[in-house]
């Protein structure tokens, strides 16, 4: 892993555990790193919010034992503070116990029971109750305690995480607390970035609390946040002795005349990322509706009735993406499996999934009949049709386990889209991706994003290098146009995208 890419690792609770022990066993105890985490938290409150009463709420674990050394080193800074603990004092252990020891110390302090009749007057509250690793919901006093400050809208600042999200799904256990701003330490978790848990985290900053770079050497982790850090080495360039055949061809399944729009968004896209020839292949009365509206994607009518086998025979055509405004029919299903039975690379969207709906075993063990590995790009609900027996991505498992068991049932790699795509791989690999706008939530915005995917993959990219690449520009073009966005607007953002990025030669 390089240095660019190690910048972005998530790190799973268990991944973190494991972080603090090796960087413990190297010689930097536990009590410094806890010492230097209350401090960035300390740093981070003095530096972003004004000096006001405060109150830090901490929890029987570590996560505690960071709450009374910010509530020491504010209350040193003249702060007023309180500090309430959630179980009696004498239970604490470990570091904890040991930074309990040393509240109030010489300073005049007051510890308090942890129940809603403490919030009264504070100004700001520091959450160090439950950290990432909270295993079963939160309820209670502590849920009482919770819902009387979000009621109160005040400011909160979490430590690692806030109270009831969940470090590794980002799903809310019971009740949660709403967070103003979150202080994490080494590197961010899945549940950081994921729904709804990056909602409560409000701003998030990664503080370095000494935790040594070398662990993720050992820790070998899999999930990443997506950055152009990730893929760049593999993105496809430009060469001057290169031509339009070398650049890949690309091809997108049309519906009939009047379901031809999704289609073209997709084209252009492709030819836009840089493919070096796109076509549409469409029945024989959309032709004249997609020739009257493009220019440089070309235009090819299927084999009489609606076959392709004559256009899978042309070697050149390598590339496919099946599914913008093909129609849930037979038709689409006899395309998607004939593609992959010809050994072309692939990207199956919208119809293209759906119409696998009643057995997607069929879509998948064709899949993993195909010499090339596809991408998917279902939305929540394609998503819940094709793998209705996995994981709810509301569940304690999140979007993220979903998208990877998904990518191993199916043998594909799975872009999972939404405010948070995921994209896994079947070898284990994935990526949040965590850049996209609201305004993408537009029509024809995902047939937009499957044709990136088409023309990066026509390029020679890796599939799934491709899919994040592609994940990843969509919402950057999107953020380049910002308010007033629809789906046609996206792909004239790509040229400035890539200049931005240095990405237009390699």
């Amino acid at each position: 892993m390089t240095p660019a890419k190690d910048q972005h690792v998530l790190l799973s609770v268990q991944e973190m555990v494991r972080a603090d022990q090796l960087t413990i066993r190297s010689g930097i105890s536990g009590e410094v790193l806890m010492e230097a985490a209350g401090l960035a938290v300390t740093r981070h409150i003095m530096g972003r919010y004004d000096q006001v009463k405060t109150l830090v709420l901490c929890g029987p674990g570590n996560n505690g034992g960071d709450g009374f050394v910010i509530a020491r080193l504010l209350a040193e800074a003249g702060w007023s503070v309180e500090l309430a603990l959630l179980g009696p004092v004498d239970k604490l252990s470990g570091d904890a116990a040991i930074m309990a020891g040393r509240w109030p110390g010489t300073l005049s302090g007051t510890l308090l029971p942890l129940t809603p009749e403490i919030i009264q007057d504070h100004g700001l509250v520091v959450d160090a109750i439950f950290g990432a690793g909270l295993s079963r919901p939160i309820d209670g006093v502590v849920a009482e305690v919770i819902d009387r400050i979000n009621s109160l809208k005040l400011n909160v600042v979490a430590v690692d995480v806030p109270s009831g999200v969940d470090g590794n799904s980002g799903q809310g256990l019971g009740a949660v607390l709403r967070a103003k701003s979150t202080v994490t330490f080494f590197r961010r978790k899945p549940g950081h970035l994921l729904y709804p848990g990056r909602d409560y985290c409000g701003v998030l900053e990664v503080a370095d609390i000494g935790i040594l770079n070398r662990v993720l050497k050992d820790i070998a982790p899999e999930t990443f946040a997506n950055d152009p850090d990730l893929w760049r080495d593999q993105w496809p360039g430009l060469n001057y002795i290169g031509h339009k055949y070398t650049r890949g061809h690309g091809v997108v399944i049309s519906g009939g005349p009047a379901q031809g729009g999704a289609a073209r968004l997709a084209a252009r896209a492709a030819l836009r990322i840089g493919a070096g020839l796109v076509s549409i292949a469409c029945p024989e009365d959309a032709v004249l509706p997609h020739a009257s509206q493009l220019t440089a994607v070309m235009i090819k009518a299927f084999d009489g009735s609606g076959d392709i086998e004559g256009l899978l025979a042309d070697p050149r055509l390598g590339h496919w993406c099946v599914g913008p405004g093909a129609g849930v029919t037979a038709q689409t299903k006899s395309h998607v499996l004939k593609i992959l039975a010809a050994g072309r690379h692939c990207v199956i969207d919208a119809d293209g999934l759906m119409v696998f709906t009643p057995k997607p075993n069929e879509l998948f063990t064709a899949i993993k009949q195909a010499d090339h590995m596809p991408v998917l790009t279902p939305h929540a609900g394609e998503f819940a049709r094709l793998f209705p027996d996995i994981t709810d991505p509301k569940g304690s498992q999140g979007k993220l386990a979903a998208a990877r068991a998904a990518a191993v049932r199916s043998g594909a790699v799975m872009l999972y889209k939404g405010p948070d795509t995921v994209i896994a791989s079947p070898d284990g690999r994935a990526v949040i991706n965590h850049s996209a706008p609201p305004t993408l939530a537009t029509a024809g915005a995902g047939d937009v994003l499957a044709g990136l995917c088409l023309g990066l993959m026509a390029q020679g990219m890796p599939t799934f290098e491709a899919a994040c690449a592609a994940v990843w520009i969509h919402g950057a073009a999107a953020k380049v146009f910002g308010p007033g966005l629809i789906s046609e607007d996206i792909e004239g953002q790509i040229p400035q995208v890539l200049r931005s990025l240095g990405l237009s030669n390699k």
